[in-house]
């Protein structure tokens, strides 16, 4: 594996984690964050077979990526309803589901956790605000007697907002993964300027393009690294100013060909650039 700091990354499904692990290593990537596969694989056997597989073809997973049953995203609206813990209806049960997730993180020696928590009110006194802070206090605290940290995803708040929460929330194993197109994505402000307010957060990082919706309300679209108004060259370099040393992990929300085929431009890009 490479000595060098900024290995490359890329995102992969969990559906099936060894087929997602012979992907990684097919496109001549080194790191990736998967999501957290489902309950059939997270037998003693099965993990074994991951670890052994990741071994074998010398791919690290460096993070778990939490995400829920029901979860949407056709517009801000319902975006708001669906992801993530915001939702009171739905938090108990997805909390009960990350923490089984640090547990099968562990066994895996996974050291992060992550996942989108949802849209954090503006607002301290807001009940749901503090619902929040409450509730990833203690997914934090569980995350780290599993000697892990717990990043929460850009995007769908401004970075003073983020940065904000994870104040309140006080807990050191707490971090960002940060993604600069979701700040475009959801109008929440310049992804480069951000970086100067959640820098000393920031444990991960997607490499994502994007531009700002067009009407209100709704999302703006995803494009190819360096097709969209991200400026992967000055991300980059805020990256390197900040002190981050950890994965570029390219996220390129599309299927088929055309992925594979815009995650290798990314590889060959972020190669020039690290």
């Amino acid at each position: 594996m490479e000595d060098k700091p900024m290995l490359i990354g890329m995102t992969v499904g969990g559906d099936d984690p060894i087929a997602s692990l012979e992907r990684v290593k097919s496109l001549g990537i080194s790191t990736c964050q998967m999501y957290i596969p489902p309950k059939k694989w997270q037998s003693k056997e099965r993990l074994e077979l991951i670890k052994r597989v990741m071994q074998e073809k010398r791919v690290r997973i460096t993070a778990l990526v939490c995400h829920f049953e029901g979860e949407r995203y056709d517009n801000i609206a319902t975006i708001k309803r669906t992801v993530g813990l915001l939702n009171r209806a739905t938090r108990e049960k997805r909390v009960r589901k990350i923490l089984s997730s640090s547990d099968f993180a562990k066994d895996l020696t996974v050291k992060v956790l992550q996942a989108h928590i949802g849209f954090i009110p503006e607002d301290r006194e807001n009940v749901d605000y503090k619902g929040l802070v409450k509730t990833v206090q203690k997914i934090a605290d569980y995350c780290k007697r599993n000697g892990q940290s717990f990043a929460l995803e850009t995007g769908q708040e401004k970075a003073r907002t983020l940065a904000m929460f994870i104040e309140d929330v006080n807990r050191s194993n707490l971090g960002v993964n940060f993604d600069p197109a979701n700040m475009l994505l959801y109008d929440a402000g310049d992804p480069i300027e951000a970086l100067d307010v959640l820098g000393k957060y920031v444990i991960g990082v997607h490499c994502k393009d994007g531009k700002r919706p067009e009407r209100k309300g709704e999302l703006g679209k995803e494009y190819p690294l360096g097709e969209g108004d991200v400026d992967i060259r000055r991300f980059i370099d805020k990256l390197k100013e900040i002190g981050y040393t950890g994965p570029l992990t390219i996220e390129r929300e599309i299927a088929g060909e055309k992925q594979v085929k815009d995650i290798l431009k990314a590889k060959e890009l972020l190669e020039r650039l690290r």
